[in-house]
């Protein structure tokens, strides 16, 4: 045990006295913020100091009229013939013409727009909404309801979310804040598990390669050379995002002193909305979304999501490391490895599809549940479903399973690596890796 602890420290210490470790881990949670705060800027100042966008409209049905709007000005083409207008069209730097032939209002159709380049889809979406409402209050008004009738009718609200406990304890919720946590907490596992798993094998195939480990493996077994390095590089990635933590934290802090919140977990939504400067707030103090929002992330239980997280970076890192050691020990270079890649990477790109298509979907269902308790995928799949909540007994077995799980493969990566590790110039494939992990010591 000895030996293994003193594996983890060097790997420890030689990765975070990098120069490129420290400058990536302190300055990503200023560079991130600082580039989307530029491009949220220019894109503000680009939409303000845009031009509108001049849209020629042959109407020959005579109903349509589209009243001015904040991106397009509205030119209405005089010309009889759709094929003088595309040709007049063509000479100008209009942004497009939309032609609006005659027809039945039970059954529209024909509707064409023309455009020198092509246009977004957000463009065509504008345009498609608008025709289709205009036909709509057609047809109303031509069952005798007027338009001011059909514009008192139209209706907004805002439903609040309210999560109710057996004990009958009420607690604000937000789909929206839940969904971020999930998302952003299982993309950071998918992530870190990629990048960190890739240091894994680089450094076996440089050890190998440079016959330092022949060196080491007279000292140390395999075995505790192997969980060394995993667990050792494991640490890495855990100092690293508690500094981000930490940086981002004192972040967030300093925008909240400037705007003159003192102590945000003591305050109200309304007193917090009240503290921050009129410019660019007032809407939102006055949206019961955004207040109902606020109110959920303080009431999030950081700490068990913390806990949950630190649990299953640890216990997939742990699963996929071993994995990733045993295809380093088994290969020369990185190219050789690829071929023993794809098996080990499926699994992570399966349960990260399975957490923005299913499991952040509906977190209850049957292939969530499924997805958070195999353990090659519950590392994901169960950062997913830890913020809408879910029953302990399902945590506990996910728990568990993953660790059976990352035992199993560090076993199995183990028979592997203590072959690999020694042999060089080797031609590997699936049926020698097979002989090596039936190999008796």
């Amino acid at each position: 045990m000895n030996k293994t602890l003193i594996v983890i420290k060097r790997e420890y210490l030689i990765r975070v006295k990098k120069k490129s470790f420290l400058l990536t881990t302190i300055l990503t949670p200023l560079l991130i913020p600082a580039i989307l705060g530029a491009i949220i800027y220019f894109a503000v100042k680009e939409k303000d100091s845009a031009e509108k966008q001049v849209i020629e409209i042959l109407d020959k049905s005579g109903k349509i009229n589209f009243d001015g709007s904040s991106r397009y000005n509205y030119v209405y083409v005089k010309t009889v013939d759709l094929e003088s207008a595309k040709l007049a069209f063509q000479e100008t730097d209009h942004k497009a013409l939309l032609y609006i032939p005659p027809f039945d209002l039970d059954n529209p159709k024909g509707f064409i727009i023309y455009s020198q380049s092509n246009i977004s889809l957000s463009m065509l979406s504008d345009f498609k909404k608008g025709v289709e409402g205009k036909i709509e209050t057609l047809k109303l008004e031509a069952s005798g309801i007027d338009s001011a009738t059909v514009a008192n009718l139209r209706t907004n609200i805002t439903i609040r979310s309210v999560n109710l406990s057996k004990s009958g304890e009420e607690k604000a919720s937000s789909a929206g804040v839940t969904f971020g946590i999930g998302y952003v907490t299982g993309f950071m596992i998918y992530l870190l598990i990629f990048v960190y798993g890739a240091q894994i094998m680089q450094s076996v195939i440089e050890e190998k390669n440079s016959r330092v480990v022949e060196v080491l493996i007279s000292s140390i077994k395999p075995f505790q050379l192997m969980m060394g390095k995993v667990l050792g590089i494991a640490a890495v990635g855990l100092t690293q995002l508690l500094i981000w933590f930490i940086l981002i934290t004192a972040l967030i802090m300093a925008v909240l002193s400037f705007f003159g919140i003192s102590n945000p977990s003591d305050m109200a939504v309304n007193e917090i909305m009240q503290n921050i400067p009129e410019s660019g707030m007032t809407a939102a103090s006055n949206n019961p979304e955004i207040q109902n929002m606020i109110e959920v992330m303080y009431d999030i239980p950081y700490g068990f999501i913390i806990f949950t997280f630190i649990f299953y970076f640890i216990g997939g890192f742990l699963l996929y490391g071993a994995l990733f050691a045993a295809v380093g020990s088994a290969v020369d270079s990185p190219s050789e490895a690829q071929q023993f890649m794809i098996p080990i990477t499926i699994p992570i790109i399966i349960a990260f599809i399975g957490l923005s298509v299913f499991i952040l979907e509906d977190p209850d269902s049957t292939i969530s549940f499924w997805f958070s308790v195999i353990p090659f995928t519950s590392p994901i799949a169960m950062m997913g479903r830890v913020a809408f909540g879910i029953p302990a007994w399902q945590l506990i077995v996910s728990m568990l399973s993953l660790i059976a799980g990352f035992v199993f493969t560090i076993w199995f990566a183990s028979r592997i690596y203590r072959v690999g590790i020694l042999l060089h110039g080797t031609k590997v494939n699936y049926k020698v890796l097979a002989k090596w992990f039936l190999m008796n010591n």
